[in-house]
């Protein structure tokens, strides 16, 4: 009997610490990486050998944000973005991704590895004021959550050759207009690492849980 018993607690040990182990490496390793997106730069080789390729990041900018303050790539270094496209008198797609952006940045409101950018598809409507109408009306914390306009060929150039959100052909003039319901999720290093319909939640839900593995694969790295 008493062997019947030293046996039944062995291999309860044992499964707990099999059970444990599985926990540890599920929550020290990221389960899968995310891919990269968009167009490589052909770049001599390190080593000497050749060249290399790697993909391109996304371009330097300069826009205005809801507090009339002056926005660059700089006010995402070293950080996880989430960025789209929108306008503030769209009643179409546009609600719908505010409010699946919100949800998004209400999920990580306390974490300061993860920011977001709205872009103005109709800078000649969207002033400062009316960003920040539409900001609050959305509760897009500043300094986390920045809405931008701009130089139109600018947001536009950058919407199509850099996010790649949109594949349309234009040249930001009067007549050019881009409409997408496309988000970006960009890493560290200014890459593209995803795509997701901002007006499908259980792609906004994709989204979320891609974020969280992003942030698993920076820690994974650091422990190496």
């Amino acid at each position: 009997m008493k062997n019947v018993v030293f046996t039944v607690v062995v291999l309860i040990g044992a499964g707990i610490a099999i059970y444990l182990g599985f926990i540890s490496k599920s929550i020290d390793k990221p389960l899968r990486y995310l891919p990269y997106y968009g167009n490589h730069d052909v770049k001599p080789s390190l080593t000497g050998s050749g060249v290399d390729t790697t993909y391109k990041a996304i371009a330097d900018f300069s826009f205005i944000d809801q507090k009339g303050n002056i926005v660059t790539q700089d006010n995402f270094k070293d950080k996880i973005y989430v960025a789209d496209y929108f306008f503030c008198t769209c009643q179409s797609i546009c609600p719908i991704m505010s409010v699946q952006m919100e949800r998004v940045a209400a999920t990580f409101k306390d974490d300061a590895d993860i920011k977001f950018i709205s872009h103005t598809v109709n800078p000649e409507y969207d002033s400062v004021n009316v960003l920040a109408d539409y900001a609050a009306a959305h509760h897009a914390s500043y300094g986390k959550w920045y809405l931008v306009t701009g130089n139109k060929k600018e947001l536009y150039d950058l919407a199509r050759e850099s996010y790649m959100l949109d594949a349309s052909e234009g040249d930001g003039g009067e007549e050019d207009f881009i409409h997408t319901q496309n988000f970006a999720l960009i890493d560290k290093e200014r890459h593209i690492r995803g795509y997701y319909d901002g007006t499908n939640p259980k792609e906004i839900d994709q989204l979320i849980n891609d974020i969280k593995l992003l942030k698993k694969e920076y820690t994974s790295k650091l422990s190496k």
